[in-house]
């Protein structure tokens, strides 16, 4: 017990900032603040109090309100508060005037984002990326930082840089991001030998919203042990397996996820990492069926993969409905108040809900206590043979092992 306090303590202390705009409920911004809650816990901080306020539009100056920025400020001071994060991205000049009236580091989603992928990269390839999108975000707010930089020390002669260094300094920026996005090149040139060395394999990738299960299908699946943990963004580099379902073989990728309001420079710095799903003939698009708003992070997937893939030809889609086991729903559209729930819903049930009617083909799984993974198997093994066929018609399996009833004809993959 002694140890948890210790470790609270380490933990910088923050709070969050939401506003509410335009028709957006309560309830939806409060959504927001707990997955922003949940990126601060991941980043290794501790969220104290969150603080919200509705606007027409955001303050040009301040993002929030004169009166709200002034009781944000008070609660920091009593409560010696480390960081202040915006749900929002914040322009240099706000991020600035925030800091000076509140005395505190404030971050906003896309600078929190770019903080755990820097903490969560470990390839040269994953790391040269994230540093890309961190030297881009950086760049216009250069002045601002000086300006932190001046308070912090003070003294003759520390007054601050002047206009010259920080030129000085935006250049050696310039020419940072110029040789990253020149190692970049270098890296998926590789990239793309080690791709075609694989010969014309099935491709199947895992794609999804951040913290759905995609790593722990991967290691299902393959047999592999791909890090997976109840965090967001455990997964940064993309993963390749293996995979043979009888006689048939296939590979498997694991990609980063996907985050509602994902910065633009990471999408763009992350978009050679992506390679293996523009490359894929499958995508199992990945839900987490427990979360309250899986809808929503479906929309947030999709529209993400289209300004990744760009307007190409679509490509086939399973819908993967992951943990089943941890699910509490109200059905779409039904006068019904009881939440439906694990104990009072079948699996067939399932799959006569509006979720199976709205998006075939789809699975329900619970991959963490290997629920219905015979029917998953079943659906993926049917899918890859058409394409395996259409791709090798003189080389396929004898046989489907589904068509026969003999569960000693289906080896564990």
């Amino acid at each position: 017990m002694q140890k948890n306090i210790l470790t609270a303590k380490e933990k910088e202390k923050v709070v969050l900032v939401g506003v509410i705009m335009g028709r957006q409920s309560d309830d939806v911004v409060k959504e927001y603040l707990d997955e922003l809650e949940f990126l601060v816990d991941t980043a290794g901080g501790i969220t104290l109090k969150r603080f919200t306020q509705k606007l027409d539009r955001p303050d040009k100056a301040t993002f929030i309100g004169k009166g709200k920025l002034e009781e944000v400020s008070e609660y920091i001071k009593e409560n010696e508060v480390d960081i202040l994060v915006f749900d929002d991205e914040l322009s240099p000049s706000q991020q600035r005037n925030i800091e000076r009236a509140v005395k505190c580091r404030v971050l906003d989603r896309s600078n929190l984002i770019l903080d755990i992928f820097a903490l969560r990269a470990r390839s040269a390839h994953a790391r040269t990326q994230v540093e890309l999108a961190q030297y881009q975000y950086l760049l216009p707010r250069l002045a601002g930082m000086w300006t932190h930089l001046e308070r912090q020390k003070g003294g003759i002669g520390l007054k601050g840089p002047g206009e010259r260094e920080i030129e000085t300094d935006r250049r050696i920026v310039r020419d940072r991001i110029a040789l990253l996005k020149k190692k970049l090149e270098q890296i998926d040139k590789q990239k793309a030998t080690q791709r075609s060395n694989r010969g014309s394999l099935v491709r199947v990738a895992l794609v999804g919203y951040t913290n759905v299960g995609k790593s722990t299908i991967m290691n299902l699946l393959s047999k592999s042990e791909v890090f997976a943990e109840d965090k967001l963004f455990a997964t940064l580099d993309t993963t390749v397996r293996k995979v043979v379902i009888e006689t048939l073989p296939f590979l498997l990728s694991d990609t980063v996820g996907f985050i509602r309001k994902l910065p633009h420079h990471l999408i763009e710095s992350f978009k050679s990492t992506l390679d293996e799903v523009r490359e894929a003939d499958i995508l199992l698009h990945v839900v987490d069926i427990s979360h309250p708003n899986f809808d929503e992070q479906i929309e947030v997937v999709k529209e993400t993969l289209n300004e990744i893939i760009g307007a190409e030809e679509p490509k086939e889609n399973i819908m993967v409905f992951n943990k089943i086991d941890n699910y509490s729903f109200v059905p779409k559209d039904e006068d019904d108040l009881t939440p439906s729930t694990k104990e009072n819903t079948t699996l067939d049930e399932l799959k006569q809900t509006w979720m199976a009617r709205e998006n075939a083909p789809c699975i329900f799984i619970s991959a963490k206590e290997k629920e219905n993974i015979d029917d998953f198997r079943r659906t993926l093994y049917e899918h890859v043979l058409r394409i395996h066929k259409e791709r090798y018609p003189y080389d396929t399996p004898a046989y489907n092992p589904w068509d026969f009833d003999d569960q000693n004809q289906q080896d564990d993959l």
